[in-house]
């Protein structure tokens, strides 16, 4: 009788059974094994990071320029901090005992600036876990929504729950400003995704030894925990923080003081008061001081002019307008733009003041009628002029995307 030469099942107590020259094995000698072999092969990967290819600041930058246009300053803080970060993986117990701090970085700017597409893309060229996660979600624990430490699972599960490239991981922490304490007044209404999210940040921010959900969600007692080290992961942070530029010029104002005011207050830009940010703007704004002591490297993004949203749909290596081109070609069919229409695109953008967001909505609502009309079509050719993106955007009701 033909049975498994490693279990002893016979044919009839398998799902299948396959022979070889001189033996057989059924399905769950080989799904073991499999198992066995993944776990044997994870086990001997080089998770010390000793070996890590260190890129420079410069290099890095560089990577960025290819995706992110503008917003020089951004990318330098962060260029510097992912090198940092990769320093603190590799450094080795000295006899001076000197030990390299992380330093978390907080990302200021309106909405469409590029603080999402900057960790997007830092994701793309780093060689150690790495997640983006949204603050929006958390509240304090005991309430419906997720507790502070699922920020970690996403983490774990980009990292195939590998503690020790966790705990070497980077993690962006999205929507930040929505987790701000929304008043100083005492309430019978506790603020359960505000100061007390803040709060259970604190341990995750500084570092320490935190029990994660493996799968996410709310934690309950019968819940397996995985414990994860803090120290090494540097967060970075990101908020539009809608409407700290009144916090900003509310400061100015009440600095600008003697007989140099004049002169002082003709210096400011009043069109850009996010480059003058502080951390007591954060701590007005609602962040309480003790996760603005934890955040030290304080940037802003500066909002996107003219020649800058003319280069986003044209430049980088994911423009608009390659990704138009690519999706009409693989229905055969070549796109043009004529000239005058980008910038007709780049003029109702400024109008509507949503930044890089923008842009998509005005292309999507242009060519809307296209992507559905043009792939039943005999054609091979497609030209946009300004005419039919001027009906098309007269005809779809765009107020919706002005600002109020």
């Amino acid at each position: 009788m033909d049975k498994c030469s490693f279990c002893g099942r016979t044919k009839k107590e398998t799902n299948l059974l396959i022979a070889g020259l001189e033996g057989h094995i059924c399905d769950h000698c080989i799904e073991q094994a499999n198992s066995i072999m993944k776990e044997e092969l994870g086990s001997k990967k080089n998770t010390s990071f000793d070996t890590i290819n260190l890129l420079k600041p410069v290099e890095i930058k560089n990577f960025l320029d290819q995706y992110v246009i503008g917003q020089d300053m951004a990318k330098k803080i962060i260029s510097v901090a992912v090198y940092n970060h990769y320093k603190r993986l590799m450094q080795k117990p000295d006899a001076d005992e000197i030990e390299i701090e992380k330093s978390n970085i907080i990302l200021v700017g309106e909405t469409g600036t590029g603080k999402t597409l900057l960790a997007r893309t830092v994701a793309k060229m780093l060689h150690v876990p790495f997640t983006i996660v949204d603050a929006t979600v958390l509240t304090e624990a005991g309430y419906v929504g997720e507790d502070i430490e699922s920020l970690l699972t996403r983490l774990l599960q980009n990292a195939d729950y590998d503690v020790k490239a966790a705990e070497k991981g980077i993690v962006f922490i999205d929507e930040i400003d929505k987790i701000a304490r929304k008043g100083d007044n005492p309430s019978i209404t506790r603020d359960v995704s505000g100061e007390g999210v803040q709060q259970g940040l604190l341990k995750l921010l500084e570092g320490s030894i935190v029990n994660v959900p493996p799968q996410g969600g709310r934690k309950h007692p019968e819940q397996k925990m995985i414990p994860v080290d803090t120290k090494n992961i540097l967060f970075i942070c990101g908020g539009a923080f809608e409407g700290i530029d009144k916090k900003i010029a509310q400061r100015l104002n009440t600095q600008i003081v003697g007989f140099g005011a004049t002169k002082i207050r003709d210096k400011v830009d009043k069109n850009n008061l996010l480059q003058y940010i502080a951390p007591q703007d954060l701590r007005s704004f609602g962040l309480i001081p003790e996760i603005i002591g934890r955040l030290p490297v304080l940037s802003h993004l500066n909002p996107l002019d003219r020649d800058a949203l003319r280069a986003i749909l044209t430049e980088p290596k994911n423009a608009l307008v390659k990704q138009y081109i690519k999706l009409f070609k693989m229905d055969n069919i070549d796109l043009t733009f004529e000239e005058g229409v980008l910038e007709y695109i780049v003029d109702k953008a400024i109008e509507f003041k949503l930044g890089a967001r923008g842009l998509r909505s005005i292309c999507e609502a242009i060519m809307l009628d296209a992507m559905f009309e043009m792939p039943s079509k005999d054609t091979s050719e497609l030209e946009i002029t300004i005419d039919y993106a001027d009906r098309k955007l007269e005809r779809i009701n765009l107020k919706v995307l002005r600002a109020s």
